[in-house]
């Protein structure tokens, strides 16, 4: 039986590992499939520097490792044939972050800084992915150093959001939200310091994950902010994101913060929380703060609490609880951020590391060659944080600017401490908003940041938590996104509960969400009227 490649490119990641372990596909033409999908709809530039990249499609891909993507899969195929034990994993393609380093690809942290920069080693998570083999299929896009929400900040074009092109896919991490949203790959990493797995899936309508601080390790991940950075994945249902988790979760000795715990049965967890009466008893705290956050849409509170109607139903108690303190996150949150941020940056001077910028006229120092390159190498917003960092950090202003945040980010984590003596998990919108449209808030970073508001409390705590998609909002037919939290090192928590809602609602909705967006055609027709114009 033939399988076409519209088929192949929407079969989840589960369902494509019991195709593959069962011999109805190869994993050479799955991962075939997935890069003609990625040619079709994301766009035909290859230089970085062409601005015109993406305008017509997703823009979701940096950089697309064609032969050794096919080079893994091949391998699997001739291991399966002859009999070797494999990773249920195995032969199923994956995306990668372009803030993961990656041996023999691009690493560019999306940033003129690191243009062309092929790193000599691998991740922690990529060798795991690797060792599983995962056929890479490429770096996806993201906000420079991964500082914003929209991807609009990355040096080598805007992302699109599959469901509406001239709207953004989230950020930091949008390009591999899109490229999971828009089946170009059935999973993918990310790295969330305040949101940047999360708020994309949210509104691209997948799963996003941060797992516990330190679970997974941040071993070769690029720095932005080290207290808050972790890696997680994305995917398009619970049990993917969770046999995903199960791969890349375990302790490092490289990684200074990485737990001793063992991996948790995530997968387990997710078939438990779907199946019937999984979530009988589960105690579900809904935090009255961001029910009532500021800049709420209609349609995302309505979804909202129609998901709790869901988790009602499925046999979960439902219990208000209340966070005081999280209304200081957010400006705890970007003066922690901001000052590491100036910390982890100042290494990309010219002289030590990253691209070199000659000043235009006058003596070559030191001094000008830094403030040269740093002027062309980094964007507005990333020049926007390290200069509020570092006025944060000087000399008299530490303890009232940088030490203050600390304090909150204590209170922050006591709250949560508190609610979850009284319940399970807790839930709470994940994105105030679906997806705006790329340019509307560019240049008015306040605003931006405000779409950070749910997901940054998790950052600040080191907490689990998990988006999952909560329906379409009604005002613009835009994916809306619940957020699942757990006590720190009970990640396994989430997947029950997840897993329930999910079962639920496409219960309700007669499938997957993203089974309303036909994709393939979709894009690829857009893509096709766009270069025709």
């Amino acid at each position: 039986m033939t399988v076409s490649r519209t088929e192949l490119v929407q079969l989840s990641a589960a369902a494509a590992a019991a195709k593959l372990a069962a011999g109805e596909v190869s994993s050479e033409e799955l991962t075939r499939a997935h890069l003609e999908h990625i040619a079709a709809t994301d766009g035909d530039a290859v230089d970085p520097a062409d601005r015109s990249r993406g305008k017509t499609g997703l823009n979701a891909f940096l950089h697309v490792a064609e032969e050794e993507a096919l080079a893994t899969a091949r391998g699997v195929d001739a291991s399966r044939a002859a009999g070797d034990e494999l990773h249920p994993l195995a032969g199923v393609p994956i995306a990668v972050k372009d803030n993961i380093v990656t041996r023999g690809m691009p690493t560019t942290a999306a940033s003129r800084m690191l243009e062309g920069w092929l790193s000599p080693y691998d991740a922690t998570v990529i060798a795991k992915v690797r060792e599983a083999r995962m056929p890479i299929l490429g770096k996806t896009n993201l906000d420079e150093f991964a500082m914003g929400s929209s991807t609009e900040h990355s040096a080598f074009g805007v992302s699109r959001n599959p469901w509406d092109l001239d709207r953004i896919p989230g950020g930091s991490g949008g390009g591999s939200a899109a490229a999971v949203a828009a089946f170009q790959a059935p999973l993918a990493l990310g790295s969330d310091t305040g949101g940047s797995i999360r708020q994309p899936a949210s509104v691209t309508g997948s799963v996003g994950v941060h797992p516990t601080y330190g679970s997974v390790s941040r071993y070769g991940a690029i720095a932005m902010a080290s207290s808050l950075d972790q890696i997680g994945p994305h995917a398009r249902t619970v049990r993917d994101a969770a046999l995903l988790h199960e791969v890349l979760g375990g302790h490092d000795p490289r990684d200074a913060t990485s737990l001793k715990d063992p991996v948790g049965p995530y997968a387990a967890e997710a078939a438990a929380g779907a199946a019937e009466g999984g979530l009988r008893g589960l105690r579900v705290g809904v935090v009255q703060e961001l029910l009532h956050a500021e800049g709420l849409q209609d349609g995302v509170s309505q979804r909202f609490r129609e998901s709790l109607e869901a988790l009602r139903a499925a046999g979960a108690e439902i219990v208000e609880v209340s966070l005081p303190h999280l209304k200081y996150s957010l400006g705890a949150y970007y003066l922690i951020m901001s000052s590491e941020v100036s910390s982890n940056l100042a290494k990309y001077d010219g002289v030590r590391f990253g691209a070199r910028t000659l000043p235009e006229d006058g003596p070559v120092t030191i001094e000008r060659v830094m403030a040269a390159t740093r002027a062309a190498g980094f964007n507005p917003e990333a020049k926007r944080r390290i200069i509020l960092g570092t006025y944060a950090l000087s000399a008299g202003y530490y303890d009232q600017y940088y030490g203050a945040a600390q304090k909150v980010r204590t209170l922050v984590m006591r709250d949560f401490e508190q609610a979850f003596g009284q319940v399970d998990v807790l839930v709470s919108p994940t994105s105030p908003t679906t997806a705006f449209r790329a340019g509307e808030k560019v240049d008015d970073p306040l605003a931006m940041y405000l779409n950070d508001i749910a997901t940054i409390p998790i950052n600040l705590a080191g907490v689990p938590a998990i988006s999952v998609p909560g329906g379409l909002a009604p005002e613009n037919g835009l994916p809306v996104g619940i957020q699942f939290v757990a006590p720190v090192r009970e990640d396994a928590r989430l997947y029950r509960a997840a897993a329930g809602l999910e079962a639920a609602l496409e219960a309700q909705w007669g499938g997957p969400l993203l089974g309303r967006l036909p994709a393939t055609e979709t894009l690829i027709s857009a893509r096709t009227e766009g270069a025709a114009k």
